[in-house]
């Protein structure tokens, strides 16, 4: 009898839940037409994994560092010349040049967001995203869970007081066309960020306190956090730009010219910075080249270097330029990426991802699973990347699976709640405050199992993360 009545409390508990997450949804959506499958549960991470992924954040913070060091170098002949040969391939001279400026020579981006999938031994990066969609769906998400559940990783406002940081005394968030699916979701923590602002200025008032200079808190009177097309944004004195467009997208930015005039001249900051050779996924191929191992090292530090070999995946350039008689291609032992081509199905858990500066780049659009492919459809691919490789680099990197968990989600057809059992790519958001890495909210993604890429879908579960024991593998259900 206890059983049950214990049972029916459990089911009572998540029907609130649910209610709660529904009731919570903004009438202006986060995601412009686009929807995912609810749960009453956060993804639990153990405590352990919570440090390992606060450490992470630091390294990634050291790695973008070096990375944007290793270009100043090749482009001053202190290190080789074809790592910005190779960083620089298919982008406009104009571009390239104003990259290079000293102005923004140290600038680096303030939000760092991998995407990491959950595999049997740990994990893996599969990329590091360099205009990162989800702020405001995961802060949304913390706050709402937080109502329920106190072991959120980065709280309630966690991810609000992360974004703050990067426009401390206000901004302008930038946004093109090309992605405005994320417009609602920029517009909710922008709106967060006025009434945070609002209710410290208002107890100021008050209390005839002077007004602090900056920070989300600081209530200075003048604040204020906008969300801009990309299309026709004039830029404004003393502003900070969160920049939400990608850097092929500026053909279709009428006045990019004025905003990347007022950058130069440092009447404006805009984070990410103008610098597309810090957006390729190429990086993860410079990192295991044998010729650079030892900037790797120096840079990164002996410890930094092989805790990332341990997460990046081995990953080769697609270039076309012929070896020597006598050399191979590291690990696949092959003379020719036409050789490459051949590989069996069982040979091909390879990945083919358009490294940047494309369309194609963004999201899993340019992404080709080898194993996926029939044999025509793989050669084919391999031949055109080496076709397009001065103007739209590839990069072959190592497929990892992706471990399967259950978790549970209310089916919206049946009006119950099932167990998933899927695949997880988890996104951190660490920001930069201070040359300190915070880590401020983690975003999982649980896709059906039959999914190779991991994203959000219409079919995906999408849910913050909270430290707690995950039970929920799949050979657990």
């Amino acid at each position: 009898m206890l059983r049950v009545e214990s049972l029916r409390n459990s089911m009572l508990a998540q029907s609130d839940r649910l209610a709660a997450i529904r009731d919570a949804f903004p009438k202006e959506g986060l995601f412009a037409e686009k929807a995912w499958l609810i749960s009453p549960d956060a993804f639990p991470i153990e405590k352990k994994f919570v440090a390992e992924l606060e450490q992470l954040g630091h390294r990634l913070f050291v790695f973008q560092r070096a990375c944007n060091q290793l270009y100043q170098l090749s482009i001053r002949g202190k290190q080789p010349a074809w790592v910005a040969r190779y960083l620089d391939a298919g982008k406009p001279a104009e571009l390239i040049e104003f990259s290079r400026r000293k102005e923004i020579r140290d600038d680096l981006p303030a939000v760092i967001r991998p995407d990491l999938i959950l595999t049997e031994d740990g994990y893996v990066i599969a990329e590091i995203d360099s205009v990162p969609g989800g702020i405001g769906l995961t802060a949304w998400l913390n706050q709402t869970y937080s109502a329920f559940d106190n072991e959120i990783i980065g709280s309630a406002h966690g991810m609000i007081e992360g974004f703050g940081s990067v426009l401390p005394s206000g901004g302008d968030i930038v946004i093109s066309q090309e992605a405005a699916t994320y417009r609602p979701e920029m517009e909710w923590i922008a709106a967060r960020l006025k009434d945070r602002h609002s209710v410290a200025a208002s107890a100021d008032r008050r209390s005839d306190r002077k007004p602090e200079p900056a920070g989300i808190t600081a209530p200075g009177y003048n604040v204020d956090w906008r969300v801009v097309p990309a299309e026709n944004y004039e830029p404004r004195d003393g502003r900070t730009v969160y920049r939400f467009f990608e850097l092929f997208d500026l053909p279709n930015i009428p006045k990019i010219d004025n905003m990347l005039g007022a950058n130069a001249e440092r009447r404006i900051t805009i984070t990410p910075p103008i610098k597309p050779y810090l957006e390729e996924k190429m990086w993860f191929a410079l990192f295991w080249m044998q010729p650079l191992r030892e900037f790797w090292r120096r840079e990164l530090g002996d410890k930094y270097f092989i805790k990332l070999q341990e997460v990046i995946p081995y990953s080769w350039l697609l270039d076309p330029t012929p070896l020597p008689q006598h050399a191979v291609i590291p690990r696949l032992e092959i003379h020719d990426w036409r050789e490459a081509a051949k590989f069996s199905q069982k040979d091909r858990d390879l990945l083919l991802k358009v490294s940047g500066f494309s369309p194609l780049g963004w999201g899993s659009r340019g992404i080709a699973l080898g194993a996926d492919l029939p044999h025509a459809e793989w050669q084919r691919r391999i031949e055109h990347a080496l076709a397009t490789f001065e103007t739209s680099p590839t990069i072959l990197q190592k497929f990892h699976k992706g471990r399967l968990f259950g978790h549970r989600y209310w089916d919206p057809e049946s009006e119950e709640l099932k167990t998933m059992k899927g695949r997880v790519r988890l996104c951190p958001y660490f920001f930069v405050e201070q040359d300190r890495v915070k880590l401020r909210g983690a975003l999982a993604t649980i896709a059906p199992a039959d999914k190779k890429f991991l994203h959000g879908m219409r079919d995906a579960i999408l849910v913050p993360s909270r430290i707690g024991e995950n039970t929920s593998a799949a050979e657990n259900l």
